[in-house]
């Protein structure tokens, strides 16, 4: 290792390769910076574990793994030193190796070779990161919480509690609308848990028919029903020591229920058609995108299994109550996706901006995610422009009809809410361009959808 100076450095660089250890070392020799090299990994967790580094730059073609191997590696030096900055650099005939470790969301990343004037911006950015977000207290742990991206007061505040829930060993019940975050919340949580060296196993409970979740979650011996030739463990056995992760819990019946919350209550339980006594040592994270207020009144869930399961609740919020943070999540996802499809598209352009900030994205950060995907799929040029948006997003098309039939009788009230439905028809439910038909403000227009029951 060469070092300019005795004290844990602020800029550590791990790599062979001669041309980027002299490039950056000449982009920062006039900063007032402590810099350190090394290209030994045994070297590199030592260093990070026991200094505390702010940046690390890591050039991934040095960590000659599998993918899953390389993100058990990074993982661990997050473990080491949890407040440390991560910027891989990546060469192309990389990128199919590293995808997974790129969709973890947990680290910054560039594509080599990388030019001066990028690679000081990169590294001068998460350097600032670093003195500006890192946390100083538990309260704001969030901001290190890895895969996420948001600024806006209900992300943070979702944050906290996330980071608080992976402290406690207790049950968490995940509530928001569909493609608000959830499953990302779960991994957060067992990754920052002292239960992060255990499974952590995802179940979609949705997903299965209703008469095999139950053998699904608990297992089944030999012979328990038609076709089952051999024993089986379940979801439970093989989260023993880590976290379950009951995504959408609502959809299982009382059969299931019941069994769930003799687990809860015992700790234990019984594969189908088994009469031994299995002890399960493991956290539970259940979620949900409905009202369990409706549920508990229809009767189709049990109160004495949602009190075991909701002992720390945390509201992850829809999309349309942050806008400022979805130019934010824009370019995230831009940058993303762009190194991962090999694209060149830098930047979205001023009016596709308005365009995605101005709808109301029912399907949330899942569906912008999706969008910006593929608009950098079909993009030709740096820039992203509306035309690259799907169908839903281009301008009103000028063969759907304008004429609204309106009753001799009508109030005012019934013909004000006609025409607002009618211009989010004509708009493609985009807010901004509805307000624009309509002649009125956005403010004005979420006012009349709020008054109309429309929202």
């Amino acid at each position: 290792m060469h070092s300019s100076g005795k004290k844990g450095p602020d800029l550590l660089v791990f790599s062979r390769e001669a041309s980027l250890i002299g490039q950056i070392r000449k982009l920062f020799q006039d900063d007032n910076l402590q810099l350190s090299f090394i290209h030994s990994q045994s070297g590199l967790l030592e260093i990070v574990e026991c200094h505390p580094v702010k940046l690390l730059v890591i050039d991934a073609t040095q960590i000659r793994r599998t993918a899953n191997r390389t993100i058990g590696f990074l993982r661990k030096l997050r473990e080491c030193n949890p407040r440390v900055q991560i910027i891989l650099l990546i060469r192309e005939q990389a990128f199919s190796l590293l995808r997974s470790v790129l969709e973890t969301g947990s680290f910054q990343y560039a594509k080599l070779p990388i030019q001066d004037g990028e690679l000081r911006v990169l590294i001068e950015t998460a350097l600032h990161r670093s003195k500006r977000d890192l946390p100083h207290s538990e309260s704001d742990q969030a901001e290190c919480i890895p895969g996420f991206v948001g600024n806006a007061f209900q992300i943070k505040q979702a944050y906290r509690l996330i980071a608080r829930a992976a402290r406690q060993d207790v049950s968490v019940l995940l509530l928001g609308e569909t493609g608000t975050g959830k499953d990302l919340a779960a991994s957060a949580i067992h990754r920052m848990s002292p239960r992060n060296t255990g499974p952590f196993v995802p179940v979609n409970l949705g997903a299965f028919p209703t008469d095999l979740v139950a053998s699904e979650l608990f297992g089944h011996e030999k012979g328990a029903f038609t076709g089952a030739s051999q024993q089986v463990a379940g979801r439970f056995e093989q989260a023993q020591f880590g976290t379950i992760f009951l995504d959408e819990i609502d959809s299982i019946d009382e059969k299931v229920q019941i069994a769930l919350l003799r687990l809860l209550e015992h700790k234990s339980y019984h594969r189908i058609g088994g009469k031994e006594n299995i002890r399960s040592d493991c956290r539970i994270i259940a979620a949900s995108n409905v009202s369990f207020d409706d549920l508990l009144h229809r009767g189709s869930f049990r109160n004495d299994l949602l009190f075991r399961l909701d002992v720390f609740r945390i509201q992850l919020p829809p999309l349309r109550d942050c806008p400022d943070d979805i130019p934010l999540l824009a370019r995230y996802f831009l940058e993303k996706f762009s190194l991962e499809l090999g694209k060149s598209v830098r930047t979205i352009s001023e009016e596709c901006m308005d365009i995605l900030t101005g709808y109301d994205w029912p399907g949330n950060v899942r569906e912008l995610k999706n969008v910006i995907q593929r608009a950098v799929l079909v993009c030709d040029d740096i820039t992203m422009i509306p035309m690259d948006l799907p169908d839903r997003f281009q301008p009103i098309k000028n063969h759907r009809s304008t004429l609204l039939k309106i009753g001799m009788g009508a109030t005012l009230h019934e013909i004000e809410r006609k025409v607002i439905k009618k211009a989010l028809e004509l708009a493609n439910n985009n807010r901004t361009e509805t307000a624009k038909l309509l002649g009125i403000t956005r403010p004005s227009l979420y006012n009349k959808l709020e008054k109309h029951g429309l929202k």
